[in-house]
């Protein structure tokens, strides 16, 4: 019992230093400039060697790589300024401590971790984990499937044989870490809403003592997209259709969170886009877009893996221009030239009439251009 209220005394004082903490932090951040996010680290778990866990036929290597690698590709399309870097771009084994180093050496400021999950045949969902103390069995049960990984490196894991991974540990750790916690907290919320958006059951936000959380040095999450070993999700998570959807919502979140964290009005910004980088315009299949050198702010409304007819139904009888970029046909309505606030409230409508995730592109010389510097130029 002694041992028990030692303890809790124990907990309580860091619990209240790291409140303490977080007040100072706040009432000094109110006189600096807000921060920025200039690289994020993407790590797909497991790979080589270390299949992971597995369904029918998909494993969880493979579709942690093809989301992960989908998200990056969101993100480079979306803010080129943002550095964009994969713990692991193919099929290789990557040791857990080295996966976190990659994050701390490149100095990034966001980590996220893509894992999928292992239950009996009934569990579904996604979750999404920051580090911290498990509540329950299973949370427990999580974080060692992920954490025995450690046991395919070639030393069998022996590096991690001191490592302290309890309670008091992962409260002071906590401690150390408290000036991202919240932000971790608050990015994963903002993916579960996502997840629940496309469908997913939600099963929420989690804390659990994972090592390759422990390990990183700025705002992380652990996001368990859902259980291969239930046959309707790995079915979902298996499919190309599937990951990009996953991948889709991730990107949702990961630029709220920006926006928010930036201090930028998301109503204002062209949120939920799922864009390429600059290359020439491939095709213009009743294009209007203008080939001089003044800027054409358009909207784009669709991006499809296969070609649709710009006058198919699904587009409302409105003027539809066709492009191709990094083989995806891409769609979009009106013309503004050097007017950004005109396409802004085009898009307004537009996602009024059904169009949600509608969004505005740029062009020069008949190529797309950043956005950013579109509204630089067109305000020259």
């Amino acid at each position: 019992m002694e041992k028990i209220l030692r303890y809790n005394c124990f907990r309580h004082f860091l619990l209240l230093s790291v409140l303490f903490v977080s007040l100072d932090l706040i009432a000094q951040n109110t006189s600096v400039d807000r921060p920025t996010i200039k690289t994020i680290v993407i790590d797909a778990g497991h790979g080589g060697k270390d299949p992971g866990c597995h369904g029918a036929a998909a494993n969880e290597k493979t579709v942690c790589l093809s989301i992960a690698l989908k998200l990056g590709q969101y993100i480079k399309d979306k803010y080129p300024g943002i550095k964009v870097v994969f713990t692991r771009d193919k099929d290789v084994f990557v040791e857990l401590d080295e996966r976190a180093n990659i994050a701390n050496r490149a100095k990034a400021d966001l980590f996220i971790c893509i894992h999928a999950n292992s239950a009996s045949p009934a569990a579904y969902g996604s979750e999404t984990y920051v580090l911290g103390l498990h509540r329950t069995e299973s949370q427990q049960k999580v974080a060692e499937r992920e954490n025995s990984t450690i046991y395919l490196e070639d030393d069998n894991g022996a590096k991690y044989k001191d490592f302290d991974m309890s309670p008091d540990a992962l409260i002071a750790r906590q401690l150390q870490l408290s000036v991202f916690l919240d932000q971790s907290i608050n990015f994963a919320d903002k993916l579960q809403k996502e997840f629940k958006r496309l469908g997913r059951y939600d099963r929420g936000v989690k804390q659990a003592g994972f090592l390759v959380l422990y390990k990183t040095t700025m705002p992380s999450v652990l996001i368990e997209t859902g259980f291969l070993t239930n046959p309707s999700e790995e079915k979902f998570l298996g499919d190309t259709t599937g990951q990009r959807k996953m991948a889709q919502s991730m990107f949702s979140a990961f630029e709220s969170y920006k926006n928010e964290l930036e201090g930028i009005d998301g109503k204002t910004t062209n949120s939920s886009a799922f864009v390429q980088t600059s290359e020439p315009v491939e095709s213009q299949e009743n294009s209007t877009i203008e080939i001089d050198n003044n800027v054409i702010f358009r909207v784009q409304i669709e991006t499809s893996e296969k070609k649709i007819a710009t006058t198919a139904e699904k587009f409302k009888g409105l003027s539809v221009s066709e492009y191709v970029q990094d083989n995806l046909f891409k769609y979009t309505v009106g013309s503004f030239t050097n007017d950004f606030k005109g396409a802004n409230a085009y898009k307004a409508e537009l996602r009024e009439m059904g169009f949600q995730h509608a969004f505005v592109v740029a062009f020069q010389n008949g190529q797309r251009i950043n956005l950013e510097k579109a509204i630089k130029l067109a305000e020259k």
